[in-house]
């Protein structure tokens, strides 16, 4: 009876393993590329934050009320983007770790 549960759990993992395999290289591949390009979009990122910013304000001239989600996914992305700026490291850890295991 186990050597059947065993077979069958070997038979269903065999069918998509290459598929995991695939997805582990190509994320694989794309950090060693998207490393190199790191500081690009980091500074890519600022610019888009500043631009967000002067629309909010171009919008207070115009009369437009500002929607209040609208400020607070911009802050959002400043909180962001300033702690891949300043801790780099331990986001990596917290997001390679799990946000569970963060604190051990």
């Amino acid at each position: 009876m186990s050597v059947g549960a065993i077979l069958s759990s070997l038979a269903t993992v065999s069918c998509c393993l290459p598929l995991g395999f695939a997805a582990a290289l190509g994320a694989g591949a794309a950090s060693a590329f998207f490393v190199t390009l790191r500081p690009y979009l980091l500074a890519f990122s600022v610019v888009l934050i500043g631009f967000g910013f002067w629309q909010q304000h171009r919008a207070k001239q115009c009369a437009v009320g500002g929607r209040l989600l609208g400020k607070i996914l911009l802050w959002a992305a400043v909180v962001v983007v300033l702690g891949m700026i300043l801790f780099p490291q331990q986001i990596a850890g917290l997001v390679a770790g799990g946000f569970w295991q963060a604190g051990k």
